[in-house]
């Protein structure tokens, strides 16, 4: 679900995040006209690269914080939850086993008093 929700808004604002080819394609173009030394062309690159980067870091932090809200409002059981309910039923499996070997050890020696 998570990965579905990121692909969708990717989707939407893939204008945005231009890939290192296309940068370079638009830089070479405007070197070309003259708009641009290859030096400011460079540094023009890089600097939208970080500012690529830095767009996609924070859209994939405010994706993840939308989707867990989102989870959270369902009341569904993380991970966690459910192992934690794992362990403790395993536990009371544990427990209740203990309780009953005694009476069965017992009910054992009462069969053979009774022959």
């Amino acid at each position: 679900m998570k990965e579905l929700l990121k692909n969708m808004i990717y989707t939407g604002v893939g204008a945005a995040f231009l890939t290192r080819d296309k940068l370079d394609e638009i830089r070479k173009e405007l070197v070309d006209r003259g708009n641009l030394t290859r030096e400011e062309g460079k540094e023009f690159v890089e600097d939208l690269l970080k500012k690529s980067d830095s767009a996609r870091d924070q859209l994939e932090l405010w994706l993840s914080r939308q989707v867990e809200e989102r989870i959270k409002g369902l009341n569904l059981a993380t991970t966690d939850e459910v192992e934690e309910l794992r362990r403790k039923i395993e536990e009371l499996q544990v427990a209740l086993n203990s309780r009953e070997q005694p009476k069965a050890n017992n009910g054992d020696a009462e069969d053979t008093e009774d022959a």
